[in-house]
């Protein structure tokens, strides 16, 4: 490597640092900031201090702003931060693998097999069985959906990427009437499937953030791993190839990931949308293409982007978080089409 190469090396790694330690700083700075926000306002400074004394004692003393802020407003924070990562995370992954700043987490079906799983158990099973069953049905219906498009767009072994693309399209309208008709049929049930749908965090708790936080860690880290194979398709798959990288298995198994990590984070917080579509996007214009960096960085912004959007939905009457985000998200869609040139990768 030559001195110049290296000094390039060396600048591009000083300004991947300074983005994560701002990103982070902002994060940290974001959680104070939204746990004071609310009908029942706490000063900054007093949740430093309670979280400060909790985490040097192991408790803070028991009152009603200790209820606030440990048992209603954090358990939603860290959860929002999650999903929002988790959203990112496979918003980043897929428009890598489709080489289209259009593609979300949901382009695939994922969002219309979650929804189905949970109107399923909303309408049908909810009165029998336990409180996890909505999300676990949400988590194995996203899953199933996804597999099920791999499965009728592979072609001898290969998934072609606009087969992918088409089919689920496909299985996601298909989906979405199987939806429908369960909505027409739930009677009381419609009401509550219809809140799922738009999204939220009014029910979130520490259960569930622990439930969430290890498929959504385990999930990232192994994207991560294939930050190098995913750059090296950027490039096309017969350059990845030349460089021994197995395209068909990479697709396979961050399609995969990516269903599962996205099916973690809709299994509690509902179908949130336009997070994996506009988060990935604006990062990279920050950060740049490269996978290495833009992976935990969409995540970063991803989850203080969901955390402040579930805020403002709390200031405006607990209105559904996907209601917030699609205002954010539809006009940037449209920016992305308007801007987009034909043949340009990241338009």
């Amino acid at each position: 490597m030559t001195e110049e190469a290296k000094a390039t090396h060396t600048m591009k790694f000083m300004h991947w640092k300074m983005v994560m330690i701002y990103l982070i700083a902002i994060l940290c700075l974001t959680i104070v900031l939204a746990t004071a926000i609310g009908p029942v306002y706490v000063s900054p400074l007093e949740i430093v201090s309670l979280i400060w004394y909790k985490l040097q004692l192991g408790e803070a003393p028991s009152s009603v702003t200790d209820i606030i802020i440990f048992d209603i407003r954090l358990p939603r924070i860290f959860l929002a931060i999650m999903v929002g990562a988790a959203l990112a995370t496979a918003g980043t992954t897929l428009q890598g693998l489709f080489k289209n700043p259009m593609a979300d987490p949901y382009i695939i079906g994922i969002s219309s097999g979650a929804a189905v799983g949970a109107a399923i158990s909303i309408a049908f099973l909810q009165q029998f069985l336990s409180i996890y069953t909505t999300p676990f049905l949400a988590f194995f219906g996203a899953v199933f959906a996804t597999f099920l498009v791999y499965n009728l767009a592979k072609v001898g072994g290969r998934i072609p990427i606009d087969t992918l693309l088409l089919t689920g399209i496909a299985v996601s309208l298909f989906l979405g009437a199987i939806l429908f008709l369960i909505m027409a049929i739930a009677g009381k049930s419609l009401h509550n499937i219809f809140f799922w749908l738009m999204g939220g965090f009014w029910l979130a708790n520490w259960t569930q953030v622990k439930i969430t936080f290890l498929p959504v860690s385990v999930c990232f880290v192994l994207i991560y791993i294939f930050a190098k194979d995913l750059n090296a398709m950027l490039l096309g798959e017969e350059s990845a190839q030349t460089l021994g990288i197995n395209v068909e298995s990479v697709k396979r198994i961050l399609l995969v990931l990516s269903a599962f990590i996205t099916a973690a984070a809709v299994a509690f917080a509902g179908t949130i949308g336009f997070v994996g579509l506009i988060i990935p996007h604006i990062t990279r214009m920050i950060v740049g293409p490269d996978h290495r960096i833009l992976f935990p960085a969409s995540a970063l912004v991803g989850g203080i982007f969901l955390v402040w959007t579930d805020a403002l939905a709390r200031l405006l009457g607990e209105l559904p978080v996907g209601i917030i985000t699609a205002f954010f998200g539809a006009p940037f869609f449209i920016y992305l089409l308007r801007k987009r040139k034909t043949g340009q990768y990241y338009g």
